[in-house]
């Protein structure tokens, strides 16, 4: 996918993201025009911090949740609070709220008036949850959406969506999977993806590293 090199800035409104992205874009724009980094090698950069390096943070405070039941149970009361035991958490002060999947309800994020996102957790945004179809099926078809992403959900399991703020970045807590007990923390955050952080994805015990 190119779409990195131009996403639409239809969320001037609120300039919580606008800083750090302009940022990122302009020194995109400078590499690229002078010819440091060719396009493709720069979207296999974003593609390594979108679902590699980044979402790495949010995978440990997943699987500590799974392993560590009094650490869930500060997470669930006061997320923000409880990632920044582990050192992580936004440096322009929002909050982090955990959304923890049970049997009867499963969490999907969105942010329907721009392109909110828990980067401090889970890096860069991928390219489909800024766009205009993914934010607005989340919140008319949640089930169709996870759907789309090849998730199928029992049918007693509900969708609750969660659209973030400037000042709320929700993480979801998947549930963690059978066959995973005696794992070590490192190797349950392993198959925490990004996508089961946001609610699109489910963690799978083959993805195991």
């Amino acid at each position: 996918m190119s779409g990195h090199h131009h996403h639409d800035h239809d969320h001037t409104h609120d300039n919580h993201f606008t800083a750090i992205e302009a940022r990122v874009k302009a020194l995109e724009t400078l590499m690229v025009q002078k010819g440091y980094v060719d396009p493709a090698a720069l979207d296999a950069i974003i593609d390594t911090y979108e679902t590699k390096i980044g979402p790495r943070d949010g995978a440990r405070i997943v699987a500590k949740a799974w392993t560590d039941p009094a650490f869930a149970e500060r997470l669930k009361a006061d997320g923000t609070a409880a990632a920044a035991e582990l050192g992580y958490g936004g440096r322009g002060g929002e909050h982090i709220v955990a959304c923890f999947n049970t049997p009867e309800q499963h969490n999907l994020i969105v942010c329907t008036l721009c392109s909110c996102y828990p980067w401090p957790v889970l890096g860069l945004p991928p390219v489909w949850y800024k766009s205009p179809p993914y934010r607005a099926k989340a919140v008319i078809d949640p089930r169709g959406t996870i759907a789309d992403f090849g998730v199928t959900l029992p049918e007693n399991q509900r969708v609750r969506v969660w659209d973030s703020t400037a000042e709320t970045r929700f993480i979801v807590i998947p549930m963690r999977p059978a066959g995973t007990e005696g794992w070590s923390e490192e190797k349950l955050a392993s198959i925490v993806s990004r996508d089961s952080m946001i609610g699109t994805g489910l963690p799978r015990v083959e993805d195991a590293a």
